[in-house]
């Protein structure tokens, strides 16, 4: 089985696609390495790409205040990184061929994490992690469990709710659910 340092120093150095070409740095995760909840975006924005970390742009300090409010601290309880590790330029959602470039470095994760819960951020990351057609307005806030055994639902971007504040009442329903469940099958978060 693969180890973190191996993981991290493959992902560093990562060529597989045309996405290492314009990346300033690899954003590789952030968070606690044992947390039994796992947070997934799409990929990372200018931000992350300058400061090599996930979601410390404005969308990230709205989804550390979101988390604040369930209990959660990316300090203390949770683990949170993206499908693909290179920002795509000018932050268009990731291509396919980019996904499946880099997808192989995110299953390596969540072995490594092995989460009890894992919850999408946004369309891309539930279609590739939950179900191909997944719908974001229709399905966010739905639990799935898949036969790896981990549960999995999805909440809109903090991107889209940054956007589009109408979508924050839902968001908040979807994070109870979170907290909900966290107590549920979790021995170690709260």
């Amino acid at each position: 089985m693969t180890n973190w340092e191996d993981l991290h120093r493959r992902c560093m150095a990562c060529q597989r696609c045309a996405l290492a070409d314009t990346r300033t740095n690899v954003v590789f995760e952030a968070g606690h390495r044992d947390a039994e909840v796992m947070f997934v975006g799409e990929g990372p924005g200018e931000n992350e790409d300058l400061q090599g970390e996930p979601f410390v742009g404005r969308g990230g300090q709205l989804l550390d205040e979101m988390l604040s409010l369930i209990g959660l601290d990316r300090k203390k309880n949770f683990y949170i990184t993206n499908i693909v590790k290179c920002r795509p330029p000018k932050n268009r959602d990731p291509l396919n061929t980019e996904q499946d470039a880099c997808i192989g470095y995110l299953e390596e994760q969540i072995d490594l994490v092995r989460p009890k819960i894992m919850v999408c951020l946004g369309r891309i990351a539930a279609m590739r992690l939950i179900k191909p057609d997944f719908k974001i307005t229709k399905e966010h806030g739905q639990w799935f469990q898949l036969d790896d055994g981990i549960w999995r639902t999805a909440i809109y971007h903090p991107a889209a709710l940054l956007r589009d504040p109408d979508k924050r009442p839902d968001t908040f329903a979807d994070l109870r659910a979170i907290r909900a469940k966290i107590r549920e099958v979790c021995t170690r978060t709260y």
